[in-house]
């Protein structure tokens, strides 16, 4: 498995996209990096570019950015509304998948250490990268903003970790860089119907964690607290891992809340809108609606729209597309310009680069998908189709449970059958996965017999590839059975406790996924036959003799239960 990081580099320049885009070639001419996300904001002057990729690669395309940024742009000119201080105002790498927290600081590290070095730009490492705990925190690192690093650079304190620690005309034109390693950070803005700069600072004081500072008597123009080591007392805020400020946003017309959501699995994104909403009504405002800035994972997403639909009492067991649907229009994030998730969202563009220029079977329309099996090609077989039962099985069982969530007069039931509509909506996702993996198996097949067998190191080669892709072969279709079998639990409960009125779905669904289990069984079968490995063969075969034995009597109980009911 890949190891793959994000680097979300902010430029100081949202105005001219000739500049931007210079920067964004030099990312996309490195090989294994994917540039998903481009966000220029003319009020910040300010870019938020976002990539993913394997990390050397990553570290590269960052550092040709970087370097480009100082060709570019000239910190002494620039004017904007987000606190910066470097032409490359932050570089952060955050891991995705296969690599620990750990690696990545070491990333970091390199990277800031290159920087420092090849492109002449001081760095400050921050967050988890950060070589001491004051300067953990970049608001620390970055005090000040760019008219401060004259006076801060060459002391002991704010000595850069890598690069020049002199005020010299380099710096001046380039300013400084933060390259840190942290968790997924999610940019997000709440819209309110005011201009008053003030009155959202009050709120993002609210909310943001560091809170305010305590002050006698009047929270505004009160004396402030000291504790005893002369230090300001902080009154916390309300949510943690939450950085905010409150601003005026020229180009629409009004103020936002503008937050920095350091840790999503600590404090969403629904939960901040609901904070910043409750404190708007209290200070007699209204939120209108909300901007994400940059990209999302999916999942942040998807807990929004469901939160939302659990406030409503309804079924969460509904499509991805439809659950987002729910969380943009809940949370306005559409209000200020369209939303598009093929864009915003972070897995849906890899799977959409991904795709490009090929076409998987599970988009093609029941026409296309049709005519492709039917052609001459032998993929798709019958292991994708009995995918697609399958698939088409749950897909009915999930159909009963979210009709059942809102029957009239069984309101007290809905979350009950969400559950069920939401174990369904599982098992149909993921046997729709296999309908183009057990093509994909196939392909793999035939892509090892057609390696060279010339010399005995080769064949030897082609030897063990051909029994690889046979033993991968015969794993997707007995994975296709154990979903089939494992999604008539949910088709039996629709089928015994769902709404009447749909109880021959639920065995229409049953059927379908026993066909599904028999005919994965069949292609588990015919693979076996062709490999080595005997001890393997053995038990595969006993484990899906007995799944389908068992898919077998749960479709006659389901089945009985069915006429019981007709």
């Amino acid at each position: 498995m890949k190891k793959l990081i994000e680097c979300v580099p902010n430029f100081s320049e949202g105005c001219d996209m000739n500049i931007i885009n210079q920067i964004t070639d030099e990312i996309k001419s490195v090989e294994g990096v994917s540039l998903i996300d481009v966000d220029p904001g003319k009020a910040t002057n300010r870019t938020v570019v976002t990539m993913v990729g394997t990390p050397e690669e990553v570290c590269e395309a960052a550092f040709l950015a970087v370097k480009k940024a100082k060709e570019l742009i000239d910190m002494s000119k620039h004017k904007g509304a987000h606190p910066r201080f470097g032409a490359t105002d932050v570089c952060p790498l955050i891991p995705v998948s296969n690599i620990t927290m750990e690696e990545t600081v070491e990333y970091a590290h390199k990277l800031a250490k290159r920087i420092g070095e090849e492109a002449g730009v001081p760095v400050y490492c921050y967050e988890n990268a950060a070589r001491e705990d004051k300067r953990k925190n970049l608001a620390n690192c970055r005090e000040g903003e760019y008219e401060a690093i004259s006076q801060r650079i060459g002391t002991d304190e704010w000595k850069p970790d890598f690069g020049p620690a002199e005020w010299n005309d380099s710096v001046v034109k380039s300013g400084v860089t933060a390259v840190g390693a942290r968790n997924f950070l999610v940019a997000y803005n709440v819209n309110l119907n005011t201009t008053s700069t003030r009155r959202a600072n009050a709120i993002a004081f609210d909310v943001r964690e560091r809170g305010r500072v305590k002050r006698e008597g009047n929270p505004v123009t009160g004396k402030i607290v000291y504790d005893a080591n002369g230090e300001k007392v902080w009154e916390p805020g309300m949510l943690k891992s939450v950085k905010a400020i409150g601003w005026f946003i020229e180009e629409f017309g009004i103020a936002q809340i503008s937050m920095n959501l350091t840790d999503i699995s600590i404090t969403s994104m629904h939960e901040a809108y609901e904070a910043v909403y409750e404190r708007t009504n209290a200070r007699g405002m209204r939120v209108t609606g909300s901007e994400l800035v940059g990209v999302v994972p999916l999942n942040a997403m998807l807990e929004a729209g469901k939160y939302f639909l659990r406030k409503q009492n309804r079924s969460c067991g509904i499509s991805d597309r439809e659950i987002i649907k729910i969380a943009v229009k809940s949370l306005g994030l559409d209000e200020l310009y369209p939303f598009d998730p093929d864009k915003k969202i972070i897995e849906y563009i890899l799977e959409n680069q991904e795709k490009e220029g090929k076409k998987r079977l599970i988009d093609m329309n029941l026409t296309e998908f049709v005519h492709e099996t039917a052609s001459e090609s032998p993929a798709p077989g019958g292991g994708s189709i009995s995918a697609y039962m399958g698939s088409m099985g749950a897909a009915l069982a999930t159909m009963v449970a979210n009709l059942s969530s809102h029957k009239r007069g069984w309101d007290e039931r809905w979350e009950e059958f969400s559950d069920w509509a939401e174990k369904g909506k599982f098992y149909h996702d993921e046997l729709l996965k296999m309908v183009d993996e057990d093509t994909n198996a196939f392909n793999k097949i035939m892509d090892a017999f057609g390696l060279p067998k010339g010399n005995n190191a080769e064949k030897a080669a082609r030897k063990q590839a051909i029994q690889d892709a046979t033993k991968y072969a015969i794993e997707v279709p007995f994975k296709t059975m154990k979903l089939c079998y494992e999604s008539m639990e949910v088709i039996k409960a629709m089928a015994e406790s769902g709404n009447p009125n749909s109880v021959t779905d639920a065995g229409v669904g049953a059927l379908a996924a026993r066909s599904g289990v028999i005919g994965a069984h069949l292609n588990v079968r015919i693979n076996t036959a062709d490999l080595e490995d005997k001890d393997y063969v053995t038990k595969i075969l006993a484990e899906s003799k007995e799944i389908e034995e068992k898919a077998v009597a749960l479709e006659a109980e389901i089945l009985k239960i069915v006429e019981s009911k007709l």
